[in-house]
């Protein structure tokens, strides 16, 4: 892995971003909304609505609005909300960092469980251990993100009230006040994450457990942990790291409904809103923000991937 072959990646990123952003404009400038009129309301005389027209540079070409628009855009100005007013920027990365807090503990819960349980099902494999797991994992698929939410806010919050059923709570203004909100839409996130990396950590250590190398260990007469942790675990475990970085991607569009659900201002929930609303700023920061994260994600798990894995090697 060399220099020149991350700063390629790095440029992949921004060719990326480039081109969402040309998308996500185009698509938002044929969206039956007139900015003009979302601002001053329907009942705004002509002459109001030329006026503000002309103050956002609604006539000008498209090409030059849209140049207009990326330059604000790569310095952290995505105009003013036509919802609040406010600057949609600061309110767009709130949001962002509400649902990469959601995202990554999801995660973090998902590793702690999906690992441990897709490694005892191939050590075990067709015995209880093994049955289990495959029963856990298509019971996480089988059932959509509502539904699970629906019956552990049952469940937890309202028939045993350990835990609050909706709202956000800040991690920097109360620690165990933000633990007790995340919960229930962590638990909910990553069911499904849970299902998939265990039947893939099964799979990939069935596979390792198979291969000549770790023969060769067994036959050196190394005890069957070592054999287990040293020498097979590396390498099972390396799809897991590409796994995880796609999952932050489906967790910042896929968890909407749990946001919807348990009310966390996320950035899902804001683009919603905003779509709703017809709030053009504010659905051009939303998809252009996510956008630019999944490929940041990505990118890393690349880097994760040949930092981890000595045999790969990058032209």
């Amino acid at each position: 892995m060399s220099l020149s072959w991350i700063l390629r990646r790095l440029l992949l990123i921004v060719y990326t971003v480039f081109v969402v952003s040309v998308l996500v404009f185009g698509i938002t400038q044929v969206l039956p909304a007139d900015a003009a009129v979302t601002l001053l309301g329907e009942n705004a005389t002509a002459d109001a609505l030329a006026a503000i027209r002309d103050r956002l540079g609604l006539g000008a070409p498209i090409w030059m609005q849209y140049l207009r628009w990326v330059g604000h855009a790569v310095t952290g100005d995505f105009g003013l909300s036509m919802r609040t007013g406010q600057p949609v920027g600061p309110e767009m990365v709130a949001a962002l960092g509400r649902s990469l807090l959601l995202a990554f503990a999801a995660i973090a819960l998902m590793l702690v469980i999906a690992v441990p349980l897709g490694v005892v099902a191939a050590v075990r494999q067709g015995k209880l251990a093994d049955t289990l797991t495959s029963l856990v994992s298509y019971l996480g698929v089988a059932f959509p993100e509502f539904v699970t939410a629906t019956l552990f806010a049952m469940l937890l919050a309202d028939t045993l009230q350990w835990l609050p059923a909706t709202g956000y709570v800040s991690p920097f203004e109360d620690v165990w006040g933000a633990v007790q909100h995340l919960a229930l839409p962590v638990l909910t996130a990553s069911v499904i994450l849970v299902a998939h990396v265990s039947r893939m950590v099964r799979s990939e250590t069935l596979d390792v457990l198979h291969s000549d190398y770790v023969r060769a260990a067994r036959l050196k007469g190394l005890p069957e942990r070592t054999v287990l942790m040293r020498h097979a675990l590396r390498n099972a475990l390396l799809p897991v790291v590409t796994i995880v970085a796609l999952d932050v991607g489906y967790l910042l569009g896929g968890i909407i409904v749990i946001e919807e659900i348990f009310a966390i201002p996320g950035i899902g929930r804001q683009l919603m809103v905003a779509i709703t609303a017809r709030d053009l700023p504010s659905i051009q920061a939303g998809a252009l923000i996510m956008s630019a994260t999944y490929a940041v994600a990505n990118t890393l798990a690349d880097v994760a991937y040949a930092f981890l894995d000595k045999r790969i090697r990058y032209d």
